[in-house]
């Protein structure tokens, strides 16, 4: 006599796994483009200093006003410069791996780490 295992749920055949993996990867794809199509920018220096970056990370333009260009304070100019730059690039890691996890209904998939 076999032993029945209660409430147990039919499996999918394999079939119907690769058709929603495929599924999972267009739409990782599709919002991996999305991001990276989109422009994020960030300031510094109360907006002295203003970044936008693609989500692919290129320096799309770089916004300086005038108040802010003391050539015997170079290193502050310098300061808000990184600070706008790396809060732009933060906003677009942000948008790529809520895209990804959109994408894969927050399944952590071993490997993938990597590809963001």
């Amino acid at each position: 006599m076999k032993a029945r295992i209660p409430n147990q749920q039919p499996r999918q055949s394999q079939a119907q796994m690769m058709a929603q993996i495929q599924a999972m990867q267009d739409e990782m794809k599709k919002k991996q483009e999305e991001v990276e199509n989109t422009d994020f920018s960030s300031s510094a220096g109360g907006g002295a200093v203003e970044i936008t970056v693609s989500g692919k990370h290129e320096v799309k333009s770089v916004k300086i006003s005038r108040e802010v260009v003391d050539p015997d304070d170079v290193e502050m100019l310098e300061d808000m410069i990184t600070a706008a730059f790396n809060e732009a690039v933060r906003k677009a890691d942000e948008a790529m791996e809520n895209a990804v996890n959109s994408a894969t209904g927050g399944i952590n998939i071993p490997g993938l780490d990597g590809l963001i």
